[in-house]
C-alpha cells in the first residue's frame, strides 16, 4: 500500500532545519559545549523495525486515523564536540504510545495486549547540511517506573550515542531512576527539553528543541 501523504515529507524535514536553527539555544559554537550524556537504550529498542520507519510517527501507512496523543514536533541539530554540524548522521527515536505501551514483545507480555497500531513507535531520519533533524511524534507519557521520555540513538562516522530526552516540568523527573544517574547539572540540562505550543502553519500541537552534542 502506498504511504499516506501527511504533509510531513523528507523535504519538509530538511527545509525546516534552517528555521529550526533560529530556535536553538546554542550561543557560542565551539566554545566548550557540554556533550549530551549517554543513557541506556532500555529493553524496548525494536527487535524488528516497522515497514513504516520514517520521521512521522503519528501517521502509519494503512491506518486511517492518526495516533492517539498530543502531536509533538521534536527538532534540533547534531553537533560534534567542537560545535560543528554533523551531516548525514542517522538519528533514531523510539518511545511508548499514549497508553504507555511499546511496540515490543517484552512489553506486550508484561502489560498484556499490543501497542496503538496507529502509532509507529519508532522512526529514523538523517541530519541535514546544518546538522538539523526533525521528528513528528506524540508527547511522551509516563508509565509505571518511568517519567515521560523519548529514546534517541545517533550514529555518525566516528560517533555513536544512545540517550534519552525528557520533558521539562514533569514531577517524576525528580525520582526517575534513569534520569537520576545524571548528577552534573549541565549534563542534566542537556536532556531536559521544554515543550511549548507550536506556532501555526503545518505544525500544530507542541514543539521542542533537542540539540545533540556528540562526545569526543
Amino acid at each position: 500500500m502506498a504511504r499516506q501523504r501527511t504533509g510531513f515529507s523528507r523535504r519538509a524535514v530538511v527545509s525546516s532545519t534552517a528555521a529550526a536553527a533560529a530556535l536553538l539555544p546554542l550561543n557560542g559554537l565551539g566554545a566548550g559545549l557540554v556533550p549530551t550524556p549517554r543513557q541506556t537504550a532500555g529493553p524496548f529498542y525494536p527487535e524488528v523495525k516497522p515497514l513504516d520507519s520514517d520521521a512521522d510517527l503519528v501517521r502509519v501507512a494503512g491506518q486511517a486515523e492518526p495516533a492517539a496523543g498530543t502531536v509533538t514536533d521534536v527538532l534540533g541539530r547534531v553537533l560534534d564536540p567542537e560545535g560543528k554540524p554533523v551531516v548525514d548522521a542517522l538519528v533514531e527515536i523510539w518511545q511508548c504510545d499514549a497508553f504507555g505501551h511499546y511496540h515490543h514483545p517484552l512489553d506486550a507480555a508484561r502489560r498484556g495486549g499490543g501497542a496503538d497500531p496507529r502509532f509507529q513507535g519508532y522512526g529514523r531520519t538523517v541530519s541535514a547540511g546544518d546538522g538539523g533533524y526533525r521528528f513528528r511524534t506524540i508527547r511522551p507519557v509516563a508509565y509505571p517506573g518511568r517519567t515521560p521520555h523519548i529514546h534517541f540513538a545517533v550514529t555518525a562516522q566516528g560517533f555513536a550515542l544512545t540517550t534519552q530526552m525528557y520533558v521539562a516540568g514533569e514531577p517524576l523527573n525528580e525520582t526517575d531512576f534513569i534520569l537520576s544517574r545524571i548528577r552534573d547539572p549541565q549534563e542534566r540540562a542537556r536532556v531536559i527539553v521544554p515543550l511549548e505550543p507550536a506556532g501555526g502553519g503545518e505544525t500544530t500541537g507542541l514543539i521542542g528543541v533537542f540539540d545533540i552534542v556528540l562526545g569526543a
